[in-house]
């Protein structure tokens, strides 16, 4: 057991040195709509370091983290996403968490595109779409 958690700690080490074949999307994203539906009450934020190849954020309800991993050239999974553990407030804040915390746990790809006016990143798994806006005070506003 103790050789099999060894190997595995080297692999995502090995595979999280891989560079990413992702867009840049380094900084802060406000989560806008999951699976058709307008969450922005939740506001829930993503922070990707695509060069330390790490998430941090807000699900709506908890902080959160995690190792962003190479699963194909394509795609990334986060093997060990960690989470506070504080109550969620409402149920858009609950529902937000859950389809979030299903994203990331699953392997998943990101693409930037312009939705519902707004240029932005879709996030895709097999389950679930996430549509985020880049925060900040340069970014174009439609």
């Amino acid at each position: 057991m103790y050789k099999h958690r060894l190997l595995f700690s080297f692999f995502t080490i090995l595979l999280t040195q891989i560079s990413f074949a992702m867009p840049q999307i380094n900084g802060n994203w406000h989560i806008r709509v999951i699976d058709g539906m307008d969450v922005r009450k939740a506001r829930a934020i993503l922070d990707f370091d695509m060069n330390k190849s790490k998430l941090t954020g807000f699900d709506g309800c908890n902080r959160i983290s995690a190792t962003l991993v190479n699963f194909t050239k394509q795609a990334i999974y986060t093997p060990n996403l960690l989470s506070t553990h504080m109550a969620c407030r409402t149920a858009v804040h609950t529902w937000t968490r859950k389809r979030l915390h299903e994203t990331l746990k699953e392997s998943f790809y990101i693409k930037k595109e312009t939705k519902y006016g707004i240029e932005g990143i879709t996030i895709k798994s097999v389950h679930h779409e996430l549509f985020l806006k880049k925060m900040g005070r340069n970014v174009k506003q439609n």
